[in-house]
């Protein structure tokens, strides 16, 4: 019985889906069509389409029993959009500063409770790096996520510092000390993480800024701890918070460093 449930799930993915392409195609549709299209009952359609209206991801037109994609489609696909942007503009920057410091760059967006890796360039001292992008990871134990949580409010902070599991004996677990910890990076400008996530890691992250001025992402410079001493994690830093003002800067945020 769950096998049929789920199976009957997956199907009712599969024509909602099909209800957004028919839509995309003849760009207003009634529910009869819609149903001759997908060659379903139509009150199959019309459940379909009123699951869809729901999320706003379908809307009626002045002409009553017409629907068109709505307003939800746009924000998936501005979301889309805005990451691609970030990417593309981030690139070369990233390709530059790998170059410069000889470290691995990654590029990560915040992810509801972690931070998700866009992009990764690995640099000339980087030995079989392990690669990030599309991998989540935890917003506490790294410097991206320190970064990432640094301009969240009350209620969105709350929310993602309900569990401080450790990864190290070096993992902040204490949700004070975060907070302290937080502060700092507001403060510099930058986080860093040192043995937190994996013994042996160190890693720095500045913000990457809108047109507005909000934190849309981080860039990081990671590398082995013994190569990073702070002698050297004091010029990533430097060379770092230079790439990423430029990223800011090609996204519309303050003025060319």
């Amino acid at each position: 019985m769950a096998i049929a449930r789920a199976g009957e799930g997956v199907q009712s993915v599969e024509r909602a889906l099909n209800i957004l392409e028919v839509l995309a195609r003849v760009g207003e549709a009634g529910v009869t069509e819609i149903a001759a299209e997908l060659d379903v009952h139509k009150s199959t359609a019309f459940r379909l389409v009123s699951t869809l209206e729901g999320h706003d991801l379908v809307e009626q037109t002045g002409d009553r029993g017409k629907y068109r994609l709505g307003v939800g489609m746009l924000r998936l696909a501005g979301a889309t959009t805005a990451r691609l942007d970030l990417v593309q503009e981030a690139r070369p920057i990233c390709r530059q500063l790998a170059a410069d410091t000889g470290e691995t760059v990654n590029l990560a967006v915040l992810s509801e409770n972690s931070a998700l890796y866009v992009d990764q360039v690995a640099g000339s001292s980087s030995l079989q790096s392990h690669n990030w992008v599309g991998q989540h990871i935890p917003l506490h134990a790294t410097s991206n996520g320190k970064v990432l949580l640094s301009e969240l409010d009350g209620a969105q902070l709350d929310a993602a510092l309900a569990t401080l599991p450790a990864y190290t004996e070096r993992t902040i677990t204490r949700k004070s000390r975060l907070r302290s910890e937080l502060s700092r990076v507001r403060e510099r400008g930058y986080a860093e993480a040192v043995d937190e996530l994996e013994r042996g890691l160190t890693a720095v992250a500045a913000p990457i800024r809108n047109a507005h001025g909000d934190v849309i992402a981080s860039m990081s410079v990671s590398g082995p701890t013994f190569r990073l001493a702070d002698e050297r994690v004091a010029e990533a830093v430097e060379q770092l918070l230079r790439a990423a003002g430029e990223v800011s800067f090609r996204l519309g945020w303050g003025r060319r460093s």
